[in-house]
Formats: structure tokens, C-alpha cells, sequence
């Protein structure tokens, strides 16, 4: 079926103007599945890369001799542009082709990785990660896109459903293999969880090429690069002064945080002023999409923090092996994929809030356990069933979420509404190691410890330092997802009112 009308945004929020989704030149039907899995993959190496590297941290900084600026760096990098570009990378599939830009992507994805996994120190590691985020900003908004621009309306949500389904066992399966990996591997088998990419990409490209017929440009859709330049500058250097804060307010601390803070308001005026921001202001006046994103924020912060610091603390701390310490990160995979649909409907039927604030608080008390139960040392027992918890509260609040995004804007703003959602979790993300590292530092050396957080030690005291740290982040963490679960209390779909 030809379907020429079907007028929305980019699903993935590339940009603010309206635009037809399925293209029929494109791609041809029968090439549909090379694109589809083109995706998959795609999408797949960018979620794996995230959640595989915290697992490799400790092994990555014994090989690099890192410390834990270096390691919170090596994470932030990556982050930082893909956080800034995320948005502008889906306004650059609109003005140059999707399928050209998507693929440009997928090959700077695959370069910078080989440079990640030869990386001789943490300095060279991190300016990779930094050109890797970017990739990841071009690759990421074309996984979807890319679907949308190959299947009609009433094919669609098929594909999209079979792109959430491996895309969610990918994700799942990533830590697990890789753990395998650094369990039984060499010390530097690390480097093979970014050398991975280069086949999966290679093959992700050759699908594109196989599947993509008609890869038409739009010379009059506008890029803001300005908008992109700002914006990477403002959270590079506030994450800068945010990881110099370990070593207190010094005089290059409160200067860098100046400067980003001045960088980042430069942003937001242009983004105020411009006639064709990348992250438009005027959706923030809704009070539910400011709720909405709000709660995201501060839900994927605390994630993020939990997730980084974790594998760090059972690995270096307790000894227990990246096979084990994956396991901590499957209860989140799993339930998200087999119940976030479900909740999905829930909050179609009651609203999002209800949902949203009980999610909340189930992922608070899972964090309140984990810290409460943490000092025991035990994996299987003080670990995994409050992780586990947790991840069944995120079940609970990822669909609702994004149900609450689309409910605050226009049917023509759904697209960049989703977009800006997404810059905004992966940006908590950014901002929780960041801001993270100075306390869990801190809270180490008060317990005593005589090493770094996240370097393999035998000495208990070592473990006692950073499981003492931990249990201080953590209870912060269920703190902040308690505030969250209040602020989704007041969050209202305007067509409830």
C-alpha cells in the first residue's frame, strides 16, 4: 500500500516539522527484512556498548592503569555527544538522506571502536569514546526512522514490535556474553567488546546497502548546528567540573563550572530565539511534558548511577566474576521487555500517573533494600532480588513515560516530544556519573579505604570502603526515585481536565 499521506514526525524527534514517515521508493517490499535487521543490529550495538562497558570497568582500568576520573571520563565521553547530537543527528538524516546518514553512522560506530579496542591509554580511550558517541547520535535516530521510512501504516507496528523484541534480547544478552568474555577471557580481552562492533557493523551496512533503493535529501531541512555546538560544549564542561569536584572547589572547579554554565545558557537562548531549534523550549510549557521529563530525569539518574558504580563494587570489591555481575543487569532487560507493553495499556486505560508514581516507588524500595542489605556482601542474596525489584518498578514506568510525552504535545510534535525525551534520560545519565564520582570518592576514603573505588583489591577493608560508599549512593538513589514517584502525583493528561 502506497502510503503517501501518512503525515507524522520522525519517531526517533529528529526535527520539528512534520514529514512523511513511509516512503514507497525507498525500499522495495521484498528488501524490507535487510532493513529491518540493518536496524536491529544498529540499535543493538549502541545499547550493548553502554551497559557491556560498566561491567568491563574494572578490567579496563587494571589494563589502563585508569583511575576513577579516568573511568567516569571513559563512560562521560561517549555520553556527552551523544546526549548533545542525539537530536541533530536525526535532522541530518532529514537533510542529507536517511539511509546516507544512518550508514555514515554505523561506519564512524565501527572506526572509532577499533580505536577504542586498540586504545594503549585512558586518554586515547576516551577521545575514541567522545567520536563514538557521535557515531551513536547518527546511528541511533535512523534505527526506527529507517522502519518507518520502509513499512506502511498497517505493517508498521509489526516491525517495529520485531525491532523492540531482539533489540530488548540484545540488550539482555550483551552483558552476559561479554561477562563470559571477561570471566574466562585474558586481561585484555576487555578490548573485544568494542572489536565486536566492526563485524556486526560491517554486516549492518552491507544490509543497508542491500535494502535501500531511493535515498532522496531534503536541501531545504535545517540543521541546527549551533544549537549541537553549544550544547556538546555545556555538558562537556560541566561534566568536566562535576568530575574535578573530587578534589573540591578549587579555582579551575568553579571555573570550568562557570563556563559551562555559561555555555549551556548560550544554548538555551539560541534554542529560544532560532527559528528552527533542535530542542524546541516552547514544549516545556506544557506542565505534564516538564513533569514527564522531569521524573525521567531523575529516574535515569538514578540508574545510570547504580548501573556504573555496581559492577565496579562486586567485581574489584567482592571478587565476584563478570559473568555473576551480569546477572544483576537482567532483571531490567527482561522485565522491560516482557511487561512494559502491559503497563503500557494499563496507563492507556487509568493514565500515566497512577502507573508512573507506583513504578516509582516500587524502584525506590528496591534501591532502599539494596542499600539497607548491601553491607552483608552477598551477591545472590543482597544484590540480585532488590535489583530485581527495581527493574520491575522500570517495567512499570518506561511505556507509561513516553504515553505521558505524546499526551502534552500536537499530533505534529510527537516525533521531536520523543526525541527530547531521550536527550533528556541519556543526559541524567551523563550528569549521574559525573556528579557521582566526588561522593562515592569521598565516602570511600571516610570508610577508610586505601586504594580507589573500583580497583580490584584483596584487603577487606577495601571492600568494606566501597560497599560503605555504595550503600550512601544507593540510599540517595531511593531518595530521588521517592521524589520522582511524588512529582508523577501531580502529573495530569490535559485531556483528563
Amino acid at each position: 500500500m502506497n502510503d503517501q499521506s501518512d503525515q507524522h514526525t520522525n519517531p526517533e524527534g529528529a526535527g520539528s516539522t512534520a514529514r512523511p514517515l513511509f516512503d514507497a521508493e525507498f525500499c522495495a517490499p521484498e528488501r524490507r527484512r535487510f532493513v529491518l535487521v540493518a536496524a536491529i543490529l544498529a540499535s543493538s550495538m549502541g545499547f550493548i556498548d553502554g551497559t557491556v562497558v560498566s561491567i568491563a570497568m574494572p578490567a579496563i582500568r587494571e589494563g589502563l592503569s585508569a583511575s576513577l576520573a579516568d573511568a567516569q571520563w571513559i563512560n562521560n565521553a561517549y555520553m556527552i555527544t551523544l546526549s548533545a547530537l542525539i537530536l541533530t543527528g536525526g535532522a541530518f538524516g532529514d537533510r542529507f538522506g536517511l539511509g546516507r546518514v544512518f550508514g555514515l553512522g554505523i561506519g564512524l560506530f565501527i572506526v572509532t571502536s577499533l580505536l577504542c579496542a586498540i586504545a594503549t591509554t585512558p586518554q586515547i580511550l576516551i577521545a575514541a569514546r567522545f567520536a563514538q558517541g557521535a557515531g551513536a547520535a547518527l546511528m541511533v535516530p535512523g534505527s526506527l526512522a529507517i522502519i518507518s521510512r520502509a513499512y506502511p501504516r498497517d505493517i508498521r507496528a509489526g516491525a517495529i514490535g520485531t525491532w523492540a523484541a531482539w533489540s530488548a534480547v540484545t540488550t539482555a544478552a550483551g552483558p552476559i556474553v561479554g561477562g563470559l568474555a571477561l570471566s574466562f577471557g585474558g586481561p585484555e580481552i576487555w578490548r573485544w567488546i568494542f572489536a565486536i562492533n566492526l563485524p556486526l557493523g560491517l554486516v549492518a551496512l552491507w544490509l543497508l546497502k542491500r535494502g535501500v533503493q531511493t535515498d532522496a535529501s531534503r536541501p531545504g531541512q535545517p540543521v541546527d548546528a549551533l544549537g549541537a555546538g553549544l550544547a556538546t560544549l555545556g555538558l562537556g564542561l560541566l561534566a568536566w567540573a562535576m568530575i574535578s569536584g573530587e578534589d573540591g572547589l578549587t579555582p579551575r572547579t568553579l571555573a570550568l563550572a562557570a563556563l559551562g554554565t555559561l555555555t549551556f545558557s548560550g544554548f538555551l537562548i539560541h534554542e529560544h530565539r532560532t527559528a528552527h531549534p533542535m530542542m524546541p523550549l516552547a514544549l516545556f510549557r506544557s506542565p505534564l511534558f516538564s513533569a514527564a521529563n522531569g521524573v525521567t530525569f531523575l529516574l535515569y539518574f538514578c540508574l545510570s548511577a547504580i548501573l556504573f558504580y555496581l559492577p565496579m563494587l562486586v567485581v574489584a570489591g567482592w571478587a565476584i566474576s563478570e559473568i555473576e555481575a551480569a546477572a544483576a543487569f537482567a532483571p531490567l532487560s527482561i522485565f522491560i521487555a516482557l511487561l512494559s507493553k502491559r503497563f503500557g495499556v494499563l496507563a492507556d486505560r487509568i493514565g500515566p500517573a497512577p502507573v508512573i508514581a507506583t513504578g516509582s516507588a516500587v524502584i525506590a524500595a528496591g534501591y532502599a533494600w539494596l542499600a539497607l542489605f548491601v553491607d552483608g556482601q552477598s551477591f545472590w542474596w543482597g544484590v540480585i532480588p532488590p535489583m530485581s525489584l527495581s527493574g520491575f518498578g522500570m517495567s512499570m514506568v518506561v511505556a507509561p513515560l513516553s504515553a505521558a510525552i505524546i499526551a502534552a504535545v500536537g499530533d505534529d510534535q510527537t516525533g521531536i516530544a520523543s526525541g527530547v525525551n531521550n536527550a533528556v534520560s541519556r543526559t541524567a545519565g551523563l550528569i549521574a556519573v559525573a556528579a557521582t564520582g566526588g561522593l562515592i570518592a569521598a565516602g570511600y576514603a571516610t570508610a577508610g579505604g586505601t586504594l580507589s573505588f573500583g580497583l580490584p583489591g584483596t584487603s577487606p577493608l577495601h571492600a568494606e570502603a566501597m560497599t560503605s560508599a555504595f550503600a550512601t549512593l544507593a540510599w540517595i538513589c531511593a531518595a530521588l526515585a521517592t521524589l520522582a514517584a511524588v512529582m508523577s502525583l501531580a502529573m495530569r493528561d490535559p485531556a483528563q481536565r
